[in-house]
């Protein structure tokens, strides 16, 4: 499922008069993807942090937020960063729930109906196995990928995380080592996703997140805790993946620590 928001448009004419005209709405609409697809990838972001990673000035990227503020697609959060002290928290701006649907999510209505029902005629345990048969693939997919980073932790979650941005889910792993008096042991990586295809469905259905989550925990080879989900109300899916410890290259079964946060603790879940 492709990510794009990009407009696509036809590239004028030399000869036609009001080129030079009709082009500039075009780049504005380019540059605005742009900026909406970097609050996607590093949400919550400021505009000041938009500007450096665009080459844009603050003033151009506000003038673009504000844009995309009033279309609805993105929303400001206050976050308070680490060690800021006290005041105000920061402003900072992320993809909005009507923005997550601008990328494609509109199947969903259909897909929540069917499930719906599914449900009514079958249980709890047919959306557990639909849920499974549905990650299976992905986890069918992923395996060979995660499997050529060998036996580290660290490098197959990093692969896992370069597998779901191939797939649209905009990932990114941060590796966060433990420093003395810390014992190594504490080390891990954030495996974050800023966009999820069935965000609707699994606020409805929590099986989706956490059989997406027993499918990492299986591919990486040690147990892993979930802190916060997009259906849950936060602003990314944050997985831990412990890297401390020598991975399983059997496990056994899924020992996932779901651990979700509730919305409000998800609103505030800072991503490093």
């Amino acid at each position: 499922m492709s990510n794009s928001v990009s407009v696509p448009s036809a590239r004028p004419s030399a000869a036609a008069a009001p080129s030079v005209v009709t082009s500039l709405p075009d780049a504005e609409d380019r540059t605005r993807d742009r900026v909406l697809a970097a609050v996607l990838e590093h949400g919550p972001v400021s505009a000041a942090e938009l500007g450096d990673l665009l080459g844009f000035t603050p003033a151009a990227v506000r003038r673009h937020l504000d844009h995309l503020s009033k279309d609805g697609v993105i929303e400001v959060k206050r976050v308070a960063k680490a060690g800021a002290g006290a005041g105000r928290p920061a402003r900072r701006y992320v993809l909005s729930s009507q923005g997550q649907s601008k990328l494609g999510d509109d199947y969903l209505n259909i897909a929540s109906s069917a499930l719906n029902r599914l449900q009514q005629l079958a249980g709890e345990e047919a959306i557990r196995e639909f849920a499974v048969e549905r990650f299976s693939d992905m986890e069918r997919r992923y395996t060979p990928e995660v499997e050529l980073a060998g036996n580290d932790i660290t490098a197959r979650a990093l692969a896992l995380s370069k597998a779901l941005s191939r797939d649209g889910y905009v990932s990114s792993a941060a590796s966060i080592e433990a420093k003395p008096p810390l014992p190594a042991a504490l080390s891990s990586v954030q495996l974050c996703q800023g966009h999820c295809p069935v965000q609707q469905l699994a606020a409805q259905f929590p099986v989706f997140c956490e059989t997406e989550t027993e499918v990492f925990s299986r591919l990486v080879g040690v147990d892993v805790r979930r802190l916060s989900t997009l259906a849950g109300g936060g602003h990314v899916c944050t997985t831990h993946i412990p890297t401390g410890r020598p991975a399983a290259r059997e496990p056994q079964g899924s020992s996932v620590q779901p651990a979700i946060l509730d919305k409000e603790s998800n609103n505030q879940q800072e991503r490093p």
